[in-house]
């Protein structure tokens, strides 16, 4: 046979090495609302439950036995709340074990060995639960969507040409294969309170272009998902830890480490800047104060957001005059606009990704700490902390 037809024969039918596996394409959830005792979906295989405040669907994804990228897109716009609320969207995947899924349908119960303070149930994992993996953190706009044609108010700045009528939030979420193939289940929370609460789509895509396998060991989930866990306020009073096992030796180990402060109002963990630390082993692998001073990004997104007005001092131009002039001013300044603890209204929480680097076989332990305020009454002062640990075997 001819060489050259030879190379060309292989070329045709041997796939390219970097897409050896097929591309795998879910649209998960397609307008599917989250409220609370409001309009149920009409998807079949949509669970909802938590009165419609959490939704969650068992999907089967190709397995990847060399790796592949991963890409989550969350679509939400609200359908008539008005407010910033707090979102997660988690996979459970390990069915076999106990999950927030078993406790809200199946009439299971939190290990005690799960808590914190033994009333805040479901943050650790134990010998027959495990927390969820959260893929993605997220804080619902002001209202974008159902109130975005709503010109009431005079709320728009003049930078904005519209309100936008939804929000994306786009992840690459590769590290996370391993708990993200098979048969798993994926859903999606928000802590609203109202019956009209917000409609979201929810995809994956996979390339199959070849990736590092990382195995992945879920660590805390602070967020109340369920009926049964109580307001994570705990931070004012003691250190989140837990002990976990290391069978053999790991490699490249990172932990994803995400943190945002609610609750409070003006004086509480939302507004204020407060330290974060974590630590392995007794080693000291984190210490921050999670803030975010972009907030006023996201204007575009939060039609809904309380405004008032603020005396300023404008430096402008006077064209009559050929010069520049200061003249006192009042100027728009929205509740969406300020800084925050970790998050802002529209956007998604980005985790801390800390290097850990080999380790040992046995146990080790993780704590957390964070200097939190004391929850008062109407000042809800908590923190939503999760955290995972990734390696290669």
């Amino acid at each position: 046979m001819n060489k050259t037809f030879l190379y060309i024969l292989l070329f045709l039918v041997l796939p390219y090495s970097g897409f050896s596996q097929d591309s795998f394409e879910l649209d998960v959830f397609r307008g599917q609302p989250v409220n609370y005792q409001g309009r149920p979906g009409i998807d079949k295989d949509a669970i909802q439950t938590q009165q419609g405040r959490l939704v969650y669907k068992k999907i089967q994804v190709p397995k990847y036995a060399e790796g592949s990228d991963v890409h989550l897109k969350l679509r939400l716009k609200s359908m008539g709340d008005r407010w910033d609320k707090s979102g997660s969207c988690f996979v459970v995947s390990d069915p076999e074990l106990i999950s927030i899924l078993d406790i809200a349908d199946k009439g299971k119960e939190f290990p005690v060995e799960s808590g914190v303070l033994s009333r805040f149930l479901g943050i650790r994992p134990a010998s027959d639960y495990l927390p969820v993996v959260e893929l993605i953190r997220f804080v619902t706009p002001f209202g974008a969507g159902y109130y975005s044609d709503n010109n009431e108010g005079h709320r728009k700045p003049v930078y904005i040409p519209k309100w936008e009528n939804e929000i994306v939030w786009e992840k690459d979420i590769s590290h996370l294969l391993t708990v993200m193939e098979g048969e798993i289940y994926v859903g999606v929370w928000i802590d609203t309170w109202t019956k009209e609460g917000f409609e979201f789509d929810l995809s994956l895509y996979y390339s199959g272009r070849k990736d590092v396998l990382r195995q992945v060991k879920p660590l805390v989930n602070t967020i109340g998902y369920v009926k049964g866990q109580n307001l994570p306020e705990f931070f004012a009073d003691t250190t989140l830890s837990h002990i976990f096992s290391i069978e053999k030796k790991v490699k490249n180990a990172k932990m994803y480490f995400i943190t945002s402060g609610h609750g409070g109002h003006s004086g509480g963990d939302e507004f204020s800047r407060k330290k974060n630390q974590v630590w392995l082993d007794g080693i000291s692998v984190l210490d921050t104060i999670p803030w975010r001073d972009d907030c006023a990004s996201f204007r575009r997104y939060n039609p809904t957001s309380g405004v008032w007005l603020k005396k300023d001092s404008a430096s402008y131009i006077d064209f009559e005059a050929r010069k520049y002039k200061v003249k006192e001013i009042e100027e728009r300044m929205a509740s969406s606009d300020l800084s925050r603890s970790n998050w802002c209204p529209g956007s998604m929480v980005e985790p801390f990704i800390i290097h850990i680097g080999d380790l040992e076989p046995g146990s080790h332990q993780i704590e957390i700490a964070i200097d939190a305020a004391q929850a008062e009454k109407e000042k809800y002062n908590h923190w939503l902390v999760s955290a995972y640990l990734i390696f290669e075997e």
